[in-house]
């Protein structure tokens, strides 16, 4: 299949050890950005991608956050779909009976209650740093502004967080997308919402590319669809195992360079 577009998962495939981008990974995507758009896409907020496109030098093309929840494009925002506050209300008052760290995210807002050890492992991660407040206050604040949560983070030990697992699977199975990018995490999105719908909603407004015609680098169960979906779907070789038994291809561990050993060995351009 041609490579005429190329999307790249962050987290776990396209940073090193240190989690950053290392200089080969830089030198070979630079080496092909004015040959196809690449485009970065994530569960991150927008200013923990940012940074990213700039050492990357692909500011000019758009950035999937938030799993598909946010697109912004030219510093705009051109998609958007937010969990209602109700349903966030509903969360904390659950959390009350378990300690569990919630974070709230909206654009490159990014709202915490206290900044507990998963709050400050996150931006230490992300290199972002949250505005402190309490989370009734939050949710006061969208509902005067009409807005919601392109994605709630919740944090714990494992056996807090499979408890609200199974509360939010029974009474918000139909309308959130649950993932659970570790044992201790749950990464909660609006359920029309996807990695993939994303990649198509790009294609069909702005690039008129066939999904056949991208390729993509994933590691996780959210990347899953993405990687089915396209015409090549590659997993780093630390990739889930239900991940790496859907690619087409496996490429070395993200920490290893994996996205950019596949680049120099089969993306060649002029």
């Amino acid at each position: 299949m041609p490579h005429r577009i190329m999307f790249s998962d962050i987290d776990g495939t396209l940073l090193n050890s240190q989690r950053e981008l290392s200089d080969y990974t830089i030198s070979e995507i630079k080496r092909i950005k004015d040959s196809i758009p690449i485009i970065l896409i994530s569960s991150r907020m927008p200013s923990a991608m940012i940074h990213l496109q700039k050492e990357l030098g692909i500011t000019d093309q758009p950035m999937i956050c938030y799993n598909g929840g946010l697109i912004i494009r030219h510093e705009k925002v051109v998609h958007s779909t937010f969990i209602t506050p109700d349903i966030i209300e509903a969360i904390h008052d659950f959390s009350a009976t378990i300690p569990v760290h919630i974070s709230l995210y909206h654009n490159d807002d990014w709202y915490v209650p206290t900044m507990d050890f998963w709050a400050n492992r996150e931006a230490q991660n992300t290199k972002v740093n949250p505005t402190i407040k309490p989370i009734t206050d939050t949710i006061k604040l969208w509902k005067s502004k009409n807005k919601g949560a392109h994605k709630i983070m919740c944090m714990g030990d494992e056996e807090h967080i499979d408890s609200l697992f199974i509360f939010l699977e029974k009474t918000y199975g139909d309308r959130l997308h649950l993932y659970r990018s570790k044992p201790t995490y749950i990464e909660i999105a609006h359920e029309k919402i996807s990695k993939l719908t994303a990649i198509e909603f790009l294609l069909e407004n702005y690039f008129n590319i066939s999904i056949k015609d991208a390729v993509a680098f994933g590691d996780n169960y959210n990347d899953i669809a993405m990687l089915k979906a396209v015409g090549t779907g590659i997993a780093v070789a630390n990739a889930k195992p239900e991940t790496l038994e859907i690619a087409d291809i496996v490429t070395p561990a993200g920490k290893e360079d994996g996205v950019a050993t596949y680049i120099k060995n089969h993306m060649q351009y002029l």
